[in-house]
């Protein structure tokens, strides 16, 4: 999208910036399923004299370091729906790092705050790239990871700076882009990183132009992609929680169960595909 556009709702829903004083704080919490034992831990680092907490879920029964999927957040920051996800992702055998953007982990609560944090990353794309840096470089030396295999899944804002981060770096297998934006100021190259984007057929912060020439511009890159549709699916269609807050703010967001469950089961095979 248009930076311009950007501004006012379609910054709503976007998210992002690094340097590295490496200290890793390994924490918290493991919960127990029936098969495995999963283990969280804060990767932790400094940027700017602020402490960034990026959160990593993994098996600890797996043989071996895993695969790598960077989660990046919708614009409300490190909430506990993107560390959900995380967890979701070690569950299928990943080693999952949800990406601290604002720092100290933290999370905010209205779009204007949100929209004040996030766009800055979209005038300044260096500074995304320079946070996602900090916390790849976290991972490239964390034990459980075997960084020759890895890949990006994010959503809304998110989802937006996976698409850039896939187009700036040459080491990742795939890229999922769960109602993100698809404008977003890099352009694509062929790289050979391979795309998956889960798009709301009703999102109307992404419309018809915006897509058509996202793919145009693949396609004249020779990139490898695919484009997935959900009908009747608005923006932010993955999150259990948007419903009430497009009520509550009164901006176009909600959920949608079987676009939700059908977009997961695409993201599982296109991961387990490019990470094998």
């Amino acid at each position: 999208m248009k930076l311009a556009l950007y501004s006012v709702a379609m910054l709503a829903f976007l998210n992002f910036s690094c340097t590295d004083k490496s200290t890793l704080e390994k924490s918290t919490t493991e919960l127990t399923d029936k098969k495995s034992m999963i283990k969280t831990e804060d990767l932790s680092y400094g940027i700017n004299g602020v402490t960034h907490r990026s959160f990593a879920a993994y098996k600890t029964d797996s043989e071996g370091p895993l695969p790598v999927v960077f989660v990046l957040p919708e614009w409300w920051g490190l909430n506990d729906y993107v560390k959900n996800r995380a967890k979701q992702l070690a569950e299928l055998g990943y080693y999952a790092v949800a990406v601290d953007y604002y720092g100290d982990g933290k999370v905010v609560e209205t779009p204007e705050e949100a929209q004040k944090l996030s766009s800055h990353f979209y005038k300044i794309p260096i500074d995304a790239r320079r946070m996602f840096d900090a916390a790849k470089n976290k991972v490239i030396i964390a034990e459980n990871a075997d960084h020759t295999r890895m890949a990006i899944v994010g959503y809304c804002f998110g989802g937006a700076q996976a698409l850039n981060m896939g187009r700036t770096y040459n080491d990742f297998k795939g890229v999922v882009s769960f109602h993100g934006n698809l404008t977003t100021g890099i352009r694509a190259k062929n790289n050979k990183v391979k795309y998956l984007v889960l798009n709301g057929a009703a999102d109307t912060l992404v419309p018809q132009e915006e897509i058509a020439n996202y793919k145009k511009e693949m396609d004249s890159a020779k990139i490898d992609y695919k484009f997935v549709n959900y009908l009747d699916a608005l923006h932010a269609f993955t999150n259990p929680e948007a419903t009430a807050t497009g009520k509550k703010f009164n901006i176009p967001v909600a959920y949608n169960k079987a676009a939700d469950e059908k977009s997961w089961n695409e993201m599982k095979a296109f991961l387990a595909g490019v990470l094998k």
